[in-house]
Formats: C-alpha cells, structure tokens, sequence
C-alpha cells in the first residue's frame, strides 16, 4: 500500500480518485481526469514507491494539466492559493 505525506506531516493511503476528483475541480472532463490520475499511478508503481508526498503528486499533476489545458492548469493554482490558502508555484519551483 503507498502511502501520501501530506503537508503536516501525516500520512495517508494513496486513493487516485482523489487524483480524479481534484482535476474535475480545474474544469477537466472526466477522461481527461481519469487519464491524468493513471499517468500518476504509472509513475508511482514504476518507482516501486511506498510513500510520496503530497508535494511531488500535486507537481506531477500540474505538468500533466498544463500540458493538456494551460486554462485548466490555472484553475488548480488558483483554487490552491485563494481557497486553500498555498502558494503550489513558489512551493513546486
């Protein structure tokens, strides 16, 4: 079972439609969400990783938005600095 790091600290299972879910907030349609959360899970069984945090997922997934909707992309940054009160591009650079 892998294990996310979340921001405090604390470690949780790693559920992807929690992947899938995050991109549907961006104004992704759903095949282009599921598509993106298994690119993400690629890369995690690939690495044989056991733990990750939730920093190195969110990088993973800003990529893969910007690289399918520069709009898209945006809406994560946005919601992530207005709603939930981080700064993800300082963090992420």
């Amino acid at each position: 079972m892998v294990k996310v790091v979340k921001r405090d600290g604390r470690e949780e299972e790693f559920i992807p439609e929690k992947i899938v879910v995050s991109v549907l907030k961006t104004g992704a349609p759903v095949d282009i969400a599921r598509k993106i959360c298994k690119v993400i899970e690629g890369r995690i069984y690939e690495k044989d990783l056991e733990k990750i945090d939730a920093k190195e997922l969110t990088k993973w997934i800003l990529e893969l938005l910007k690289k399918y909707n520069e709009e898209w992309y945006r809406a994560w940054i946005v919601f992530d600095k207005y709603i939930k009160r981080r700064e993800t591009e300082k963090e992420l650079s």
